[in-house]
């Protein structure tokens, strides 16, 4: 696995390059944005570690782009705390918003929960599946979706919160579970964070996302996919939703 560091402080920089190569991952590094999205386009890049105002571009541009080019997961360092930056990080594409000053542990443990989900989805199924009438085809194995015959670009995150939905239609999934499947932990707070990966999902699938048809919400509860499969899956794994079933 190669992983980029977007960090303009060096000791920052060399601290989380020192942690990832003693896992034996690939490190490339950039303390500049503009550099990194050269560095993106031209080399393989499996994940971002981005501190969005090292660039000479606005730092909101710099993850808006990356998005433009890869789907790869996107890890916001910031010192900023506030619920209201986490939650403006994920809506502009980033998947988790680690809290300067960095803990090389925490973003360590972050990493290999998101490398074990992202290995278990490729596993679960290699098929595509038509919801509501083929208006909405998902293909597991390419990571594809389309809605009403037109492609939609998802986020790493967001494919698996929509893959959690479509291996159990109807099932209500609360926040905390929807963390745990997409992240590996169960958020503690007040799940502002998945209603904003919610919200970014329901842009891209829905036709009027203030009155979605595929993602509704349960008051009180949580989340359900209201959508009827055209024909039953066959769903190779799904250990992943039986651990909180």
């Amino acid at each position: 696995m190669n992983i980029l560091i977007v960090e303009k402080d060096e000791l920052t920089r060399d601290l989380l390059k020192n942690g990832f190569l003693n896992e034996g991952w690939g490190v490339l590094t950039s303390s500049d944005g503009l550099e990194a999205l050269q560095k993106i386009h031209k080399l393989k890049v499996d994940l971002i570690m981005l501190d969005p105002k090292t660039s000479t571009i606005p730092s909101d541009a710099v993850c808006k782009e990356i998005r433009k080019i890869t789907n790869v997961p996107i890890l916001i360092m910031s010192s900023r705390s506030r619920e209201e930056d986490i939650i403006h990080a994920l809506n502009i594409g980033a998947d988790d918003y680690i809290i300067k000053p960095i803990r090389i542990n925490e973003v360590l443990a972050r990493i290999k929960a998101l490398i074990r989900r992202i290995e278990r989805f490729t596993k679960i199924s290699q098929k595509v599946i038509c919801f509501n009438q083929k208006s909405l085809m998902i293909n597991f194995e390419t990571q594809e979706v389309h809605v009403e015959g037109k492609s939609v670009q998802l986020t790493s995150t967001e494919f698996k919160i929509l893959h959690a939905f479509a291996q159990k239609p109807g099932k209500v999934f609360s926040r905390q579970d929807l963390s745990y499947i997409v992240q590996g932990y169960r958020f503690i707070g007040d799940g502002r964070t998945m209603d904003a990966h919610i919200k970014n999902l329901r842009k891209k699938l829905e036709k009027n996302p203030r009155s979605p048809k595929y993602i509704v919400t349960k008051t009180g509860a949580g989340y359900k996919f209201n959508c009827l499969v055209d024909q039953t899956p066959i769903i190779e794994n799904s250990g992943l939703l039986a651990e909180i079933s």
